[in-house]
C-alpha cells in the first residue's frame, strides 16, 4: 500500500496569496506588494483599501468604512475601523466645538459626538 503523502501533490506549492476586487475598477489584486514589499503583514488588506481610495476616491468592494462627518464643516472623512474614527470625531468636536456625526453599516442608528465643553 502506497503512503498518499509521498505523491507529487504534496510537492505542488499553494498560492494562498489573499486577493481584493474592485467591481467599479473591473480588477482583482493580489495583495503580494502590501506583504513583500510594504511588509503590512496583517495589516495588507487595510493598506491595500486605504491606497486605493487614495488614488482612485473609492474603496474596493466589500470594504465599508467608518464616516466621521462634522456638521459644519465640508466633506467626512473614512476608517477601516472605529476607533481612529471615533478619535478624530472626539478630537474635532473638541477643537471645534462642532457636532460629528459616525456611521457605519453595522449599527442602525448614527451617533453622534459633541464637545465636551458644550
Amino acid at each position: 500500500m502506497t503512503d498518499r503523502r509521498d505523491t507529487d501533490d504534496a510537492n505542488t506549492e499553494i498560492d494562498d496569496t489573499p486577493t481584493i476586487a474592485c467591481s467599479r475598477c473591473d480588477r482583482e489584486w493580489d495583495l503580494d506588494y502590501e506583504l513583500d514589499e510594504l511588509h503590512a503583514g496583517n495589516g495588507a488588506l487595510e493598506q491595500f483599501a486605504l491606497d486605493h481610495r487614495q488614488h482612485t476616491g473609492h474603496f474596493p468592494d466589500d470594504v465599508t468604512p467608518w464616516l466621521a462627518e462634522c456638521r459644519r464643516c465640508p466633506g467626512h472623512e473614512a476608517f477601516l475601523t472605529e476607533r481612529p474614527a471615533r478619535r478624530w470625531a472626539e478630537t474635532h468636536a473638541r477643537h471645534t466645538r462642532h457636532r460629528v456625526s459616525l456611521q457605519h453599516a453595522s449599527i442602525d442608528e448614527t451617533t453622534t459626538v459633541e464637545s465636551p465643553t458644550q
